[in-house]
């Protein structure tokens, strides 16, 4: 991995680590903006196992701050279709390039946000197809494909979550369990890739300041916003993040 000597390439990157710190406080879809910009900064392989590290930094401040909210059953309901996405996404991201790793995250990603909009349009047909268990097999599997290929799964488990009339706290108290743990196995296989060397360790050390400051003003931002705008902010920064994994 090349170490960062621009002053402006390392400014895009602690912008994307910003966006990690304010994604694990709650606002999960503007995780894949730092999804770009890191994919831009280092090459879209490379930042995978990059941002891992960064991702546990977030996780443990992130963590402590939602113990009153959720639990980690959920965590344990969604965990073995996860880790069948792991293992697929694990597969995949030793076989392809760059160009289709982003394509195929974007594709997982606006999936999850048709479903979404299907809560919205027709409630009474998405709440019996959101009640069967092929539902939540299904996210689960796009969860654990797209957090391995792109440390991208924080919308797919959150509008998962959303589609379960889920309160806001107890979501991000969920998502705060499932990502430390998801993330935490994810260590080992990313070695395995080698995406993770000693080069981009010391890349993490440039970056983690940007994390503690999304995570801390993250929290501050969060007990301010009402749930219907959270629920579209995730929608509208995952389309965003999406269009352009797909098209740019």
């Amino acid at each position: 991995m090349q170490m960062l000597d621009d002053p402006k390439m390392l400014m895009i990157a602690l912008v994307a680590a910003v966006c990690i710190g304010l994604a694990k406080a709650g606002f999960s879809g503007i995780s894949l903006i730092s999804v770009v910009l890191l994919a831009e900064v280092y090459g879209a392989k490379e930042s995978v196992g990059l941002a891992l590290p960064l991702l546990i930094v977030a996780d443990l401040m992130a963590y402590p701050a939602f113990l009153k909210h959720g639990a980690w059953r959920y965590v344990w309901k969604l965990l073995p279709a996860t880790l069948v996405g792991l293992g697929l996404g694990w597969f995949l991201l030793g076989e392809i390039d760059d160009l289709l790793a982003k394509r195929l995250i974007g594709i997982c990603v606006l999936l999850m946000i048709v479903v979404q909009v299907f809560r919205r349009v027709s409630p009474d047909v998405f709440s019996r197809m959101a009640d069967s268990s092929g539902f939540g097999l299904g996210a689960g599997v796009l969860g654990g494909f797209a957090t391995m290929l792109a440390n991208a799964a924080g919308p797919v488990i959150q509008l998962y979550l959303m589609s379960r009339r889920t309160p806001k706290m107890e979501m991000l108290g969920v998502g705060a369990r499932f990502f430390l743990l998801i993330n935490i196995i994810k260590l080992p296989l990313n070695a395995k890739l080698a995406t993770i060397t000693q080069d981009s360790l010391w890349e993490n050390a440039k970056l983690v300041p940007g994390v503690v400051i999304g995570v801390v003003a993250g929290r501050w931002l969060i007990g301010r916003v009402p749930q219907a705008a959270f629920e579209w902010m995730i929608v509208g920064f995952s389309l965003l993040a999406a269009v352009r994994l797909l098209f740019f």
